[in-house]
C-alpha cells in the first residue's frame, strides 16, 4: 500500500469499516490531466454499519466528508462501492 492509500484508510477509519479495500489505479490513467496535477485514481470498496438505511448518495457524501481536503488535491477520481453489512 502506498502512502496515499494509507492516508485514505486512516481518514475512512471514522466510518468504522468492517471491510476496506483501496486500490490505486493511477497507473491506468498516465497522461490524464488529473494525473498530471498529482491527483490519483482510486477504487474504494467499503462495508460499514454506518451505511445501514442510507442512500447511495448519502454514503458517498459520508465518504467525501471523511476524506475532506484529499478530494481537492490528492484524489482526482474515486470509484466507490459502499455497502452495509447485510448487503454483502
Amino acid at each position: 500500500m502506498n502512502p496515499r492509500q494509507i492516508k485514505i484508510c486512516a481518514r475512512l477509519a471514522t466510518l468504522a469499516p468492517i471491510e476496506l479495500e483501496v486500490t490505486d489505479e493511477s497507473h491506468q490513467h498516465a497522461g490524464h490531466a488529473g494525473a498530471k496535477d498529482g491527483g490519483g485514481h482510486y477504487t474504494l470498496r467499503i462495508v460499514s454499519a454506518q451505511f445501514v438505511g442510507k442512500s447511495v448518495m448519502a454514503r458517498h457524501r459520508m465518504i467525501y466528508s471523511a476524506l475532506g481536503e484529499m478530494m481537492k488535491n490528492e484524489i482526482h477520481a474515486l470509484t466507490i462501492r459502499a455497502h452495509a453489512p447485510d448487503e454483502i
